[in-house]
C-alpha cells in the first residue's frame, strides 16, 4: 500500500516560506533602521508612490520601476515574526493546495496576480496615504479563494468522497454560477468576509506597529482568486455522461 507522507507540502511553497523568512532576517536582525525604512520605502507597497502632489519630501526610491515591483514585492515583507507565523500558518495549507493542483509556474503567476490585486485594493481605498502595506496575506487570501473552488468537490481534498490524495486535487473546479448553490462554500465565505471586516474595525499587533490590518488587501487578492481561478487552472471541466459536473 502507497503511504502518503504526514506533510506533502510542494517545494514552491517551502521555497516561498523560505524567502519571507530570509527578508525578516534581514529586517529583523541585520538591518539598522536607517537601512530597514530605505527597504520598506522601496519594496512596500505605499499608496503616495502613485500621487507626486503630494511627495514633498521628493519621490520615494525606486523610481519608475518600484511603481511595478512594488505591486507584488511588498509580499515578501512581513513587520514581525509574528505576522509572518501567521502568514505561514495560512498559506501551509491553502497554498499547497492550490499549488499542488496548478503546478509551480502557474501558482508563482497566481500568487503575483492576487497580491497585486490586493495592492490596488488597497490603493483604490487609500490612494494618496503614506501608509506602507506589507504581507503576503492578500496572495493567501487569494489561495483561499482558489482552494475553495475544489477543495468541497466531490472527491476533492475535503469532500465527502475521496478516492485517493493526488486526485484530490485533480477534480472539476466548482464553477462561480455554482459557489452560491454550496452550504458549505457559502458558510465559509460568510466566515472569511466576517473576520476580515472585523479587521477593519480592530488594530491587531501582527505587523509590528499600531497600524489597523490592511482588510481591504485581502478581499482584493480573495476576490481575485475567487474569480480569475479559471484562468490558471489546469484541470478543465469534464462531461461524463452527458452530465456537466456541477
Amino acid at each position: 500500500m502507497k503511504r502518503e507522507p504526514l506533510f506533502n507540502i510542494p517545494t514552491v511553497v517551502l521555497v516561498l516560506i523560505g524567502i519571507f523568512t530570509v527578508i525578516q532576517v534581514l529586517r529583523a536582525d541585520v538591518l539598522d533602521a536607517f537601512d530597514r525604512n530605505y527597504l520598506d520605502e522601496l519594496f512596500a507597497f505605499i499608496p503616495l508612490r502613485y500621487d507626486s502632489s503630494r511627495l514633498i519630501d521628493g519621490p520615494l526610491p525606486g523610481g519608475v520601476g518600484a511603481e511595478i515591483w512594488s505591486f507584488v514585492t511588498y509580499a515578501f515583507i512581513h513587520g514581525s515574526w509574528t505576522h509572518l507565523f501567521v502568514n505561514s500558518i495560512w498559506f501551509l495549507p491553502f497554498g499547497s493546495a492550490v499549488a499542488r493542483r496548478f503546478g509551480t509556474a502557474r501558482f508563482l503567476a497566481f500568487f503575483a496576480v492576487t497580491a497585486a490585486a490586493g495592492a490596488l485594493a488597497y490603493l483604490f481605498a487609500h490612494g494618496g496615504e503614506d501608509s506602507a502595506v506589507i504581507g503576503a496575506s492578500a496572495a493567501i487570501s487569494g489561495t483561499m479563494a482558489g482552494a475553495m473552488r475544489f477543495a468541497f468537490q466531490r472527491g476533492g481534498p475535503l469532500g465527502f468522497w475521496r478516492e485517493n490524495d493526488e486526485a484530490a486535487y485533480r477534480v472539476p473546479a466548482l464553477p462561480l454560477s455554482g459557489v452560491w448553490r454550496d452550504p458549505r462554500v457559502v458558510i465559509f465565505l460568510v466566515v472569511w468576509f466576517g473576520i476580515n471586516f472585523l479587521f477593519g474595525a480592530t488594530t491587531l499587533p501582527l505587523t509590528g506597529g499600531d497600524q489597523p490590518v490592511a482588510w481591504q488587501a485581502h478581499i482584493g487578492g480573495f476576490l481575485a482568486g475567487l474569480l480569475l481561478f479559471g484562468w490558471f487552472d489546469p484541470v478543465r471541466a469534464r462531461v461524463d455522461s452527458g452530465v456537466a459536473p456541477g
